[in-house]
């Protein structure tokens, strides 16, 4: 029998989780952030686990609830994008890909544009789909980082994620060798804690290790290395558009393989279906396509 728990103090957890606040939450849930707050006080309650640190001015997860939410959100993603499905008109062209979130702003969503000229007539929805998020029942395919072995279903392979150093513009020049890396300046995704490492064996340095401050997603380590924070471990192709419009710059030619690839993912019953079969060739040309030469690519200047 299944057990369901307080499903409005769950949802009410994963959108402040989501949007750092209580007050966010409400806004999107339309209740006012004291409600919020009880809904997910409550739950701890019933849980018996702490979700949130409140703390003066922010509101943090804990480890249960970092846990918690990486696994609420891909749930509730995929609630919204069946609950879409099956309310569509009759005759809609709908696709729907999972794919993770730093992918989807970093490579994917940039490039919707191109398929839409293409075929404007069908409607791509977008679902988190990670690495770690298992592949959906309403997917038409997926995107998604690993070894190819996916048991009952297709993969494609679309990148090699090769793994370099990147750093704002005007941070590179006192990068003149590996060994002027410095361990607080190197920042850290916690879901990839051997990156910095591979890469410094094989550039050949050995007194540096990464202490620099830790993010959940690359797209979070990226967005602060453009800012100027530090120096972040960039993993193809998240970094080849910054790279292409000088927003980044990659210091040393030492490029390492993370040991995966990117996939296309797909049940084979969709190769049959007309509009996967136009999404699958247009994506498989994308993944061909050098970053700068994109059609309306952004360059710096």
């Amino acid at each position: 029998m299944r057990r369901l728990l307080f499903l409005n103090g769950i949802k009410a957890f994963e959108a402040a989780a989501r949007g750092g606040s209580f007050a966010a939450a409400g806004t999107e849930l339309n209740v006012s952030a004291a409600a919020v707050s009880r809904m997910v006080h409550l739950l701890e309650e019933r849980l018996g686990v702490a979700l949130f640190e409140r703390k003066a001015n922010r509101l943090e997860t804990t480890s249960a609830g970092r846990a918690y939410q990486s696994g609420l959100t891909p749930i509730f993603d995929a609630l919204a994008s069946l609950t879409a499905q099956v309310t569509a008109p009759s005759g809609a062209r709908v696709l729907t890909i999972g794919v993770g979130p730093t992918f989807a702003m970093r490579w994917f969503i940039p490039r919707l544009v191109d398929f839409r000229k293409q075929e404007p007539d069908i409607e791509v929805r977008i679902t988190t789909g990670g690495a770690a998020a298992p592949f959906g029942d309403d997917w038409s395919c997926g995107i998604k980082l690993g070894d190819g072995e996916w048991p009952g279903l297709i993969a494609e392979p679309l990148f090699a994620a090769d793994l370099t150093p990147v750093c704002a513009p005007r941070l590179a020049s006192a990068l003149k060798r590996p060994a002027d890396l410095k361990g607080p300046t190197l920042l850290r995704v916690a879901h990839s804690p051997d990156d910095w490492p591979s890469w410094l064996k094989a550039a050949g340095v050995t007194r540096v290790s990464a202490r620099g401050p830790e993010f959940q997603f690359y797209g979070q380590a990226l967005q602060a290395t453009v800012d100027g924070l530090g120096i972040a471990m960039g993993i193809r192709p998240y970094i080849d558009d910054d790279l292409a419009a000088g927003r980044l710059v990659a210091p040393f030619t030492i490029s390492v393989p993370k040991g995966m690839r990117w996939y296309l993912v797909y049940r084979s019953i969709r190769t049959e279906q007309r509009d996967f079969a136009a999404f699958r060739r247009w994506i498989i040309r994308a993944a061909a396509e050098p970053a700068g030469r994109r059609k309306g690519a952004r360059h710096a200047g």
